[in-house]
């Protein structure tokens, strides 16, 4: 059985701030960083050999902070970025016009094939997150990789894997450095292939997420 750790980003000062972030990127605040540390100090025990981020720049630096703890490098793909959010990418959510609150409520609400213009939709992002996932299957016998990407990326992600469609109405929070738990596996009482054993965990946080505290 193949277990794939799942770790959203620490807190962005676009976070905090309420800015859409999408494939544009914020640096960590002081408490990101401390966030990715109390990650690293929880699963350093757990025999991690991989550890795959994102290529943007806020989970760059997370599964970097990761890594150094487990003592592994870190390996990029772009695969795993956030959904493209379009026209509302680095825009405030408070400065939304009605019309632009309905574009991003349309990835959220269970809209089918909703999307913000010159964005991405559910169903493109959960694609790409499945093969991400996938190419794990490839890791010599023996690895336990972890994963750093983003929430709406790793919300879809999991959704899916439950057999939701991606477009369903968004209801697993991810708080920042949360940690999930998918594992490939066969069994007699579960479905063949990915399953998921754990979503949203933040017992190794000292703070709740700020970001998902203003949502």
């Amino acid at each position: 059985m193949l277990q794939v750790y799942l770790v959203r980003h620490g807190e962005t000062l676009w976070n905090a701030a309420r800015r859409i972030q999408g494939q544009s990127d914020s640096a960590l605040t002081e408490k990101g960083e401390q966030q990715a540390h109390q990650v690293g100090e929880r699963v350093k025990k757990l025999g991690i050999t991989h550890v795959i981020a994102s290529d943007l720049g806020r989970t760059r630096r997370t599964a970097e902070i990761i890594a150094d703890a487990c003592g592994c490098a870190v390996v990029l793909d772009p695969r795993l970025r956030e959904l493209n959010m379009g026209v509302l990418e680095e825009r405030l959510l408070d400065s939304l016009s009605a019309e632009e609150e309905g574009w991003r409520k349309t990835l959220v609400d269970g809209t089918e094939n909703g999307r913000i213009p010159q964005g991405e939709s559910m169903s493109e992002m959960a694609q790409r997150m499945h093969q991400a996932l996938d190419a794990c299957l490839a890791l010599p016998e023996g690895s336990r990789p972890l994963i750093v990407s983003h929430g709406m990326a790793l919300g879809v992600l999991l959704s899916t894997i439950l057999g939701l469609p991606a477009n369903a109405e968004r209801r697993l929070r991810l708080r920042n450095c949360s940690i999930s738990r998918v594992d490939h596996q066969q069994s007699a009482w579960l479905a063949s292939g990915w399953v998921v054993e754990t979503a949203g965990d933040i017992a190794h946080l000292e703070d709740t997420s700020l970001d998902e505290l203003q949502r």
